[in-house]
């Protein structure tokens, strides 16, 4: 199982893979930071670890049923004239979630900043570790797919989905306080869930997205947003140190 220790081709594997398997659990970090964010604050911390420790058993769990996994591949129906496989459904039922449920807080956060009078609506824990769980079987599939495409045995993916999900649960907690405190960055996320929720529709249609172009996007996108916070800090010491030295004279 483990013969491949002393191949360096399997260990440079292990390290693209689990590279690619971080990147691809961003999408995760962000969507349940923003969901556990409507729960009370005592219970985000949990709610955050334990919805990351479903990813790594869902992913873990299909990487295992790899047979059923890949046979998820193989046309169930013709619709239209396209052939529609299990993993077409998942992907597009899972786009069509994602997209209604990022416009929805999209909403909620409109809402909640315009009207305070009664607030935006908190969630229950059980509510969001269903929805929790139900994105983390779409993300793992389109995980594992990905994850078999570039390597052939089973113990490398299965150590670096571990290893990912690990790097996920010490920087979840960042992020998510990263995002709640600045709340353009919450809203960009939440724009970046809506692409990845066409994304996935659009592959369930089989309509061929190059996801290096999405994740250039993103990381541009949140580049410039960077530079715009950092603009906005500055402003912000500037105009405190001005009102500071007008006080003193």
């Amino acid at each position: 199982m483990f013969e491949w220790i002393a191949s360096p081709e399997a260990w440079i594997a292990l390290a693209t893979l689990t590279a690619l398997e971080i990147v691809l659990g961003i999408d995760n970090i962000i969507f349940i930071s923003i969901l556990v964010g409507r729960l009370p604050e005592k219970q985000r911390a949990f709610a955050r670890n334990l919805g990351l420790t479903l990813a790594m058993v869902a992913r873990l769990a299909l990487l295992f049923s790899i047979a059923w996994v890949m046979g998820l591949t193989e046309p169930m129906f013709t619709l239209f004239a396209e052939e529609i496989s299990g993993r077409d459904m998942i992907l597009v039922l899972g786009g069509l979630f994602l997209l209604a449920k990022s416009t929805h807080e999209i909403h909620n956060s409109l809402e909640g900043v315009e009207g305070k009078q009664g607030g935006v609506a908190t969630a229950t824990l059980g509510s969001v570790l269903v929805q929790i769980a139900l994105l983390d079987i779409v993300f793992s599939l389109d995980s594992v797919i990905t994850a078999v495409g570039l390597v052939d045995h089973i113990s490398i993916m299965a150590i670096a989905i571990i290893v990912a999900v690990g790097v996920m649960l010490l920087a979840a907690a960042s992020i998510n306080d990263f995002v709640e405190r600045h709340p353009t960055i919450k809203m960009l996320a939440l724009a970046f869930l809506i692409l990845v929720g066409v994304t996935l529709v659009a592959e369930g249609l089989d309509f061929h997205v190059p996801k290096g172009y999405i994740y250039f996007a993103m990381a541009f996108s949140v580049a410039v947003e960077m530079l715009n916070i950092r603009v906005r800090d500055r402003r912000v010491r500037a105009v405190k140190l001005h009102k500071a030295y007008r006080s003193t004279d």
